[in-house]
């Protein structure tokens, strides 16, 4: 979209990353920062007038955060603000500025310090402390924000050599993903929003509601403290697109059951259509 992509040359202007030679970025940005980031680079900052951040140049685009346990626990927590409002504020002695951060954040870690916790005859030697201790480097308040977990397994040696024919393309991929978001921005051609995640929980739960009873499971699971509110409305979410990939009008049991499975690892016994 034109307006993305001048938010995001602005942001990139302003920081003096704006590449050489071209004057309007066109490419979603994918930034990727090192676990050693101090809290300036990663929300902005540093001396004298404030300077964008990952989180920033990140705008429109991808933060991805590799071997995240390992960042610091202040630079992590920091992500929660922008991550609920779209925006970043921060204020120096040189001023205050307020900069976009609206963007898809993307952590991997590993299950242990060395890695290879769980894994049969892996030789993990971490105690249970230092698992619990490393784990716990990602806030509860932080992962409340994150909206789908996926465990990934090793990799297998028949998996690695071999040629899986029932493996899709990323053009197939891209093309059912550009449906869905094509069926979303069509629903919400006369509002302020265009894809799932902008819109509002109150207007998830009021104005497009779920199929009657769909919601069931994720009701049971916030009267469990299993999910807060917050939750929910990220449950709800992920649950429009999960309908969206499968054609439906509104998201059925199994969509909503996909999605809390998606959020939370714990299996409901259901398929998302086509997966």
């Amino acid at each position: 979209q034109p307006q993305e992509s001048l938010e995001v040359t602005a942001v990139h202007s302003v920081a003096g990353a704006l590449p050489a030679g071209q004057p309007l970025i066109e490419r979603a940005p994918y930034y990727a920062p090192h676990h050693s980031a101090s809290m300036p680079s990663l929300v902005g900052g540093g001396s004298g007038l404030p300077r964008p951040g990952a989180v920033s140049l990140a705008h429109n685009g991808v933060l991805f955060l590799d071997e995240a346990p390992e960042f610091s626990g202040r630079v992590l927590d920091a992500l929660r603000q922008p991550l609920e409002s779209g925006h970043v504020i921060v204020a120096r002695s040189g001023g205050v500025m307020r900069l976009p951060a609206k963007f898809l954040l993307a952590l991997a870690a590993n299950p242990c310090p060395c890695g290879r916790h769980g894994l049969s005859g892996a030789g993990c030697e971490c105690s249970p402390q230092m698992v619990k201790r490393y784990r716990a480097r990602l806030s509860g308040p932080l992962l409340d924000r994150v909206d789908v977990t996926v465990t990934v397994e090793p990799v297998t040696r028949s998996e690695l050599v071999g040629a899986d024919a029932a493996t899709e393309t990323t053009a197939e991929v891209a093309a059912r993903v550009r449906e869905a978001r094509d069926r979303a921005a069509a629903r919400y051609a006369d509002t302020p929003w265009r894809t799932n995640s902008e819109v509002p929980g109150h207007e998830l739960r009021t104005r497009w509601q779920a199929a009657p009873g769909a919601l069931s499971d994720a009701e049971r699971d916030m009267e469990r403290g299993l999910l807060t509110a917050r939750g929910l409305d990220r449950v709800l979410r992920v649950a429009w697109t999960v309908a969206d990939l499968a054609g439906h009008d509104r998201p059925l049991e199994e969509d909503v059951g996909h999605a809390l499975e998606l959020r939370t690892g714990i299996a409901r016994g259901t398929v998302m259509a086509g997966s």
